[in-house]
């Protein structure tokens, strides 16, 4: 799949949806109907494009008024969070799986009695959930001679073997990934899976069977070789695909995202192909269901118009832009057919089982277990408490938003805390985070600005105190947060730093996530995305408005 061919498809589909427009005009001074779209963004560049070639058309809401798409991807489940919390209003929510539509009018029932959030949803497109691996390591466990699934996962994570006794030595230990599945479907679908091969079950999942230890054995078996989790499986399937075999092994994604690992624009490093493993015991769809929400902030008028923009999405034009994308078409029974062709290592036959959706009581029981059993995290955060932080009052709501990352991690985690201004202090030593748990929100209560920016020389020293920490066995982050350059006259440099921080070539790295504290840019950017992205991990623009959004992105990569 070229992404030359791609973009020319887009220009033809968006001339062909402008020569269908009605040709109504604008009323002079007729204010659009703006109807707003929270979507997965595993189909962002389907959706983008789409809602560019819908606009371009001005259809007519029932008024008169010419609609407007405007289209936002995030995480399903922080999403769901935002949606039912009343912080984001969207007509229209597509997360990425019919699994969080239960969660979400259930959550939503005891304050809206009248109806639920979601009553209509159908499918936009379509994509199984796959484990991706690479084709060599697929094939040394047998494929596609035998058919693997997650119980072959969970053997040769527990078998001690590496990838030497396959004859791939320079891939190391088997590493998995997948989302965290309190933010996202793919990860929620994952542990559910686990969930209904450890019972033996594909329907009927009971809060019996949860309490089977052999779910528990199996969730601690495979979370044990994950290298980190986050919320978007994009971000995961890109660092696969970028980094290699020896950073990842295999990870939870879907169907789609193993087609467009075939794009050699998108990714021309020159590693094994990848293939899709349809596990044997079952799997979920990701089924991407546009729901029109049954929400106070949503107006008939308004319903009218999200409903003509889900039948241009439907059309035949717009489907088959999708399909071109890697997404199976809405339709079950649409043909299918390039690029859905094992020349991008997917099977158009496949999967043969699939698992029904469990009640939400399971699902939470199912989560509550995987909290316990999932991989442990050591943190050491990283904070810029220089005069600077005082002004434009930057320096409260960084406490406030480290205090409720705080609060998201686990009891069992460990967690450290250093500050920065002329000098370095280390308010709290790496340790267990739960004994020290209450005296530590007290420290950053308590913290006050002041002196210069003594940066690259206090992360270098933070690293170093991280990199003590064996390597594997905990998912190790540091987190860098600063509103300034370095000012101080200290002997470290940008230079050493980047040396000191080594790319993380086989997933076990210690993870460097940097915050520029910032509305504007500051003369650290390059270093701090340089780092991140050297590191697997990511950087963030964050004005004082967004910091807290920030951290909790942070916090679902551990």
């Amino acid at each position: 799949m070229r992404l030359r061919s791609i973009t020319m498809l887009l220009i033809v589909v968006t001339l062909v949806s402008a020569c269908g427009n009605t040709g109504a005009t604008n009323p002079a001074g007729a204010s659009p109907l703006e109807i707003s779209l929270v979507y997965s963004s595993e189909k962002q560049t389907w959706i983008e494009p789409m809602v560019q070639a819908f606009n371009a058309q001005q259809v007519k809401s029932t008024t008169g008024k010419p609609i407007q798409v405007t289209a936002t991807p995030m995480g399903s489940t922080d999403a769901m969070t935002q949606i039912l919390s009343g912080t984001l209003t969207p007509t229209v929510w597509s997360p990425a799986s019919a699994l969080v539509i239960p969660v979400a009018n259930d959550r939503w029932a005891p304050q809206h009695a009248a109806a639920p959030l979601i009553s209509d949803a159908p499918s936009l497109v379509r994509s199984p959930m796959v484990i991706a691996m690479w084709e060599p390591m697929a094939r040394a466990l047998g494929w596609p001679t035998k058919a693997l699934g997650w119980s072959d996962l969970a053997a040769l994570a527990s078998s001690g073997k590496t990838w030497a006794d396959y004859g791939f030595a320079p891939w190391g230990p088997f590493q998995f990934g997948h989302t965290h599945p309190e933010y996202s479907t793919s990860g929620l679908g994952s542990i559910l899976a686990m969930a209904y091969v450890a019972t033996g079950k594909t329907r009927d999942l009971t809060l019996a069977d949860v309490q089977k230890p052999e779910l528990a054995s199996m969730l601690s078996t495979l979370e044990g070789r994950v290298i980190h989790y986050g919320e978007s499986t994009d971000f995961l399937a890109d660092q696969m695909f970028t980094r290699g075999p020896a950073y990842l092994s295999a990870a939870v994604l879907y169907e789609n995202m193993v087609v467009q690992s075939y794009d050699r624009q998108r990714y021309p490093t020159t590693n094994p192909p990848v293939v899709a493993i349809y596990p044997r015991e079952g799997t979920f769809w990701s089924d991407h269901p546009y729901a029109i929400l049954n929400a106070p902030w949503v107006t008939p008028e308004q319903k009218a118009a999200a409903e003509t923009f889900r039948t241009f999405l439907l059309d035949k034009p717009q489907q088959a832009q999708a399909l071109q994308l890697g997404f199976r078409p809405a339709d079950p029974s649409a043909p299918l057919g390039a690029p859905i062709v094992a020349a991008n290592g997917v099977d158009s036959t496949q999967p043969q089982t699939q698992f029904d959706l469990p009640s939400v009581a399971v699902s939470a029981a199912v989560q509550a277990l995987w909290g316990q059993n999932k991989k442990r995290a050591e943190v050491l955060v990283v904070l810029d408490v220089s005069g600077s932080m005082q002004s434009g009052g930057r320096l409260e709501p960084a406490k406030a938003a480290l205090r409720d990352f705080i609060s998201q991690l686990n009891d069992n985690d460990s967690f450290g805390l250093t500050t920065f201004g002329t000098t370095a202090t280390v308010r709290s030593a790496l340790g267990p985070l739960g004994p020290k748990r209450s005296a530590l929100l007290d420290q950053i209560n308590g913290l006050v600005p002041e002196g210069d920016t003594r940066l690259i020389e206090t992360m270098r020293e933070a690293y170093t105190t991280l990199s003590k920490e064996p390597a594997g066995e905990r998912i190790r982050a540091l987190v860098v947060l600063s509103d300034g350059p370095d000012s101080s006259r200290t002997t470290g440099s940008a230079q050493t730093l980047l040396k000191t921080m080594k790319s993380d070539v086989q997933g076990t790295g210690i993870k460097v996530f940097t915050v520029i504290y910032s509305s504007g840019g500051i003369h650290n950017a390059d270093l701090f995305k340089q780092i991140a992205t050297a590191t697997g991990a990511k950087t963030y623009q964050a004005p004082v408005d967004t910091i807290q959004q920030v951290y909790r992105d942070i916090a679902t990569f551990l």
